[in-house]
């Protein structure tokens, strides 16, 4: 069966789809270089979306900075050597405190007056295009509603492609972008292997909008399932300096489904840097990990992997 690589991106305006899905290329290329598999092929495609809220994408040509098309953050080399991640106990710790304050303020089961409010106001400090997502319409067609045209276009890849294993990565907002198509609009196609990075799906005020989208009961023991349709694996990958991903770890908060598939969670090291600016959140760095181009190798070598295990 033939394989392809499916990714979503997140937030903000974008530059033209040409140009990210190159520049998404470039970077799972320099992430298999860099564990060893510098010849190692693959089949692309990137979803992108901003044109639903954008009318002109961010532009290369634009050097000024004040200029709103400017790209801030244009794929570059990595400048370091990227190994893995050691492990950082005292930021977890404080993650981990902070994440238990949440879910008591969000998904406490007698709930508060005006919780409904609190989550809406939240969501639109945090992330305008995320607001935009649950509550309104697309900005440059406002004839769509946003959850509806995002999910769509998510799912129309997915079933162009449904006769091959697919490997869906999502960044950011593509996370719950994903999520919801997987779980509401095509539970019938398969998912091979699912991989978010940088996702805001562990936090609760997310998790509680999408408990409220499939009518389940809101406290703190409710959690959505992992979608039907993952049969393989889920991993979340995320960096501790990630502001988006301040719940890193989504194991403890999503179900598992009839196949057995929960996230695993996977902290890595976020190492892009632009103009001595270094940025853990971007989708650079983060498709250049080794531990995402370890998942991604794996994928691509899955029946060889296999039989050498069996034969080798």
């Amino acid at each position: 069966m033939k394989k392809i690589i499916i990714g979503i991106h997140g937030l903000k305006n974008k530059p033209p789809k040409e140009l990210l899905e190159k520049w998404w290329k470039l970077s799972i290329k320099e992430g298999l270089i860099n564990i060893g598999h510098p010849d190692t092929d693959f089949d692309f495609e990137l979803i992108y979306w901003a044109d639903f809220d954008y009318e002109k994408s961010l532009n290369p040509k634009i050097s000024d900075k004040n200029d709103p098309l400017y790209i801030i953050n244009p794929y570059c080399l990595s400048k370091r050597n990227n190994t893995k991640k050691s492990p950082r106990p005292i930021k977890k710790k404080i993650l981990d405190g902070i994440e238990s304050g949440l879910d008591k303020i969000f998904l406490h089961n007698n709930g508060f007056e005006g919780l409904d409010s609190i989550v809406d106001f939240t969501i639109k400090r945090m992330f305008k295009d995320l607001d935009a997502y649950y509550h309104g319409n697309c900005r440059v067609n406002e004839q769509l509603i946003a959850n509806n045209a995002f999910r769509n276009r998510l799912a129309e890849v997915l079933k162009k492609h449904k006769r091959k294993n697919i490997l869906l990565i999502a960044h950011s907002m593509g996370s719950i972008i994903s999520y919801d198509a997987l779980t509401q609009v095509i539970p019938e196609i398969k998912i091979n292997t699912f991989i978010t990075a940088g996702s805001p799906l562990g936090l609760p005020v997310i998790i509680k909008k999408i408990l409220t989208e499939q009518q389940k009961k809101i406290d703190k023991n409710s959690k959505p399932s992992t979608p039907e349709n993952i049969r393989r694996s889920w991993f979340n990958i995320a960096d501790l300096d990630d502001k988006v991903t301040m719940n890193y770890d989504l194991a403890d908060d999503y179900e598992k489904n009839s196949n057995g598939m929960n996230p695993i969670d996977i902290i890595v090291d976020n190492d892009y840097e632009y103009n001595g600016q270094k940025n853990p959140h971007k989708v650079y760095g983060y498709l250049r990990t080794p531990e995402m181009a370890e998942v991604i190798f794996n994928f691509l070598n899955e029946k060889r992997s296999l039989f050498s295990r069996l034969f080798g």
